[in-house]
């Protein structure tokens, strides 16, 4: 069995996140990776891969991008993973909180739109009860 490649270059891992070279680029300017130079060539480490992937993650989950360097920039503090892991859980309940007050509002709007949707079905059969009575 084949040891995994310890090195990737950008077109490596675009192809692997189904993400464009520009899109690692954005995340190398925000300083979420740091690849080595071979004159112009970037490459990244298997550190750099877990980085992007949990970026990409965190973009996924709706994460600022404060939220997610914070995040990202703990894992290299430390041994232990505790203080990583208790500050994911207040981010991630922070993220469920906004996520379902999102939600309550959502099916606020979406009540109102069908009281609004039904008003003007009453009103467009008044009128064609009106203009069949007229005729």
């Amino acid at each position: 069995m084949s040891q995994p490649a310890t090195i990737f270059a950008i077109s490596d891992l675009a192809r692997e996140f189904g993400i464009t070279p520009r899109t690692i680029r954005f995340w190398e300017d925000q300083g979420i990776l740091a690849p080595e130079r071979e004159g112009s060539k970037r490459i990244f480490t298997r550190r750099d891969r877990a980085r992007l992937k949990m970026a990409l993650r965190g973009k996924r989950l709706g994460l600022s991008l404060a939220e997610i360097k914070d995040l990202i920039g703990m894992y290299n503090s430390t041994e232990d993973e505790t203080p990583q892991l208790v500050k994911c859980l207040s981010v991630m309940s922070k993220r469920r909180e906004a996520l379902e007050q999102q939600r309550e509002d959502i099916e606020a709007v979406l009540a109102e739109i069908g009281q609004f949707e039904a008003l003007c079905r009453e009103e467009l059969l008044r009128r064609r009860n009106v203009q069949d009575q007229n005729s």
